[in-house]
């Protein structure tokens, strides 16, 4: 018995169930999201060399013109403090419209390809300094552990694809670049840019696939880590609603409250209609409250004797009326007026009651 329980407890703690979307959205408020940071750097190095393939003679021009100025206006400028400053405002400049556009589109890049792996995200956890990021054990096993080989092969497998690629486009431009030494600077020049380009485009799309494999395995290994026991289900669950037991006792507390404050209206009756024993509905009629007789308590059999017991020890008028009762019962709630259905039976009873207590 005791290793059954044993068991039960060993399974009941074994993270088998998917995660709940608290679980999930726990996660994502502590950063922790299935990311690739793969699919990041690929997808900058295809924008970064497709703006260098549409701008390239935008870049050469600048390019030049930093040369030439360089060469033949800076060289020849007396240095002084002023000149200094004045060349190099002048190349700042330059260099910012060179490589602002290629930063700002790698930028944009990372923010879309981040975009489309988990949406829009904003959260401090990660950055936070944590004592156990610095814990030398937890940093050895962070090294040899399973993903790190992971990472490692990966690293492997990006330099090998890069590599064969780049020999590839090498080869097949054996030609142009063993005759560079015959052509001109400028031809030179675009024959390394084409080449570049070729080599950059074809990397960075053999790197985006790759980087959508990696993505589908950190999707998996998210998924895998956020995992849930189903004690981890139950105890979630408690979080959210509470125990039930502790619920349960709530409720029954607040029942019990209610019944008090009802038992307490009961006095104030203008009138108990009976079932004679299964129901029993207290009435009162105060015009400065409602303008219909409403509802002070209700109830069916022990309660319905609870409530003639009291009615009786402070002498409210009791009248049996077994349909009457039966309908305000399923109609009427406590606190309410009665149905208008209803109004001339008890507008009826009333004046029996009023009449026999000598009010009228």
């Amino acid at each position: 018995m005791n290793q059954l329980k044993l068991d039960l407890q060993f399974f009941s703690g074994e993270k088998t169930e998917k995660a709940t979307p608290k679980k999930r959205q726990d996660s994502r408020k502590k950063g922790q999201v299935a990311k690739s940071q793969d699919v990041n750097t690929a997808v900058g190095f295809v924008g970064v060399f497709l703006l260098l393939l549409f701008t390239g003679s935008y870049m050469k021009d600048i390019v030049l013109y930093i040369f030439s100025h360089s060469f033949e206006d800076y060289m020849r400028m007396e240095l002084t403090e002023s000149n200094i400053q004045v060349i190099f405002l002048d190349i700042l400049y330059e260099l910012i419209l060179l490589l602002g556009p290629i930063m700002i589109v790698a930028l944009l890049a990372g923010v879309a390809a981040n975009y489309m792996q988990f949406g829009f995200l904003f959260s401090t956890e990660a950055i936070q300094p944590k004592l156990e990021k610095i814990d030398p054990i937890k940093g050895f096993k962070r090294i040899f552990s399973v993903r790190a080989i992971v990472e490692m092969l990966k690293s492997i497998l990006k330099i090998s694809f890069v590599g064969v690629i780049t020999f590839a486009i090498l080869w097949i431009n054996r030609e142009e670049i063993l005759i560079l030494a015959l052509k001109s600077v400028g031809a030179s020049l675009v024959t390394v840019a084409n080449i570049t380009i070729q080599m950059g485009l074809i990397a960075s799309a053999a790197l985006l696939f790759l980087s959508v494999l990696d993505y589908l395995y950190q999707k998996y290994d998210f998924e895998k880590n956020i995992r849930m026991s189903k004690q981890d289900i139950k105890d979630e669950y408690k979080n959210i609603e509470g125990d039930p037991l502790i619920k349960s006792k709530i409720k029954q507390r607040q029942r019990e409250m209610a019944m008090r404050r009802m038992m307490q209206e009961v006095p104030q009756a203008d009138v108990v209609i009976t079932n004679p024993t299964h129901y029993a509905i207290a009435l009162k009629y105060d015009e400065k409250k409602l303008d219909a007789p409403y509802v002070v308590a209700k109830g069916v059999d022990y309660v319905a004797q609870k409530i003639k017991y009291i009615a009786k020890e402070n002498d409210v008028v009791m009248v049996e009326n077994r349909s009457l009762a039966r309908a305000l019962y399923s109609q009427a709630e406590i606190g309410d007026a009665i149905p208008e259905e209803f109004f001339k039976a008890v507008a009826e009873i009333l004046a029996y009651v009023y009449k026999t207590k000598n009010k009228i």
